[in-house]
């Protein structure tokens, strides 16, 4: 398996896992089986890749504005839009969406950065000390 192929199935089950998290949650949001869960979850995947970027240009004063609020409107757009597309996929109103949304995008930066897919990371580093230095004096210490 090639390792592009890899990511993006990696990624695909990732959406995949958080829409139904999402479903499970929400009490707006239903899908029919496994099969309509994952026609969701790549219509979305292919959305936020085509559509997404270019909703955020044509609305980036509003984003910069709401300091990146709006990006959360956005992400429920396209949810509503996906739940509108799939037949066996069903969002029932737009706070629905809104709410999905953001269990998705919670759900899907934790499970990319546990398994390291995305840009999505987080990092747990250990403060470094330099070695033991002679004490030059009862002034303050500076760590930088």
């Amino acid at each position: 398996m090639s390792p592009k192929l890899r990511v993006f199935l990696q990624r695909w089950v990732i959406n995949t896992v958080a829409v139904m998290v999402a479903a499970n949650i929400i009490p707006g949001i239903d899908y029919g089986g496994l099969g309509s869960l994952l026609v969701a979850s790549l219509l979305l995947g292919i959305f936020n890749v085509v559509l997404r970027p270019l909703l955020l240009l044509l609305s980036l004063p509003v984003v910069i504005l709401t300091l990146g609020l709006f990006t959360w409107v956005i992400n429920a757009l396209l949810l509503y839009f996906v739940g509108q597309l799939v037949k066996s996929f069903h969002v029932a109103d737009f706070w629905s969406a809104l709410w999905g949304a953001l269990i998705i995008s919670l759900v899907s930066l934790v499970l990319n950065s546990l398994t390291g897919t995305g840009e999505q990371r987080i990092e747990f580093r250990r403060a470094r000390h330099p070695p033991d230095r002679r004490d030059d004096g009862p002034g303050p210490v500076i760590d930088v």
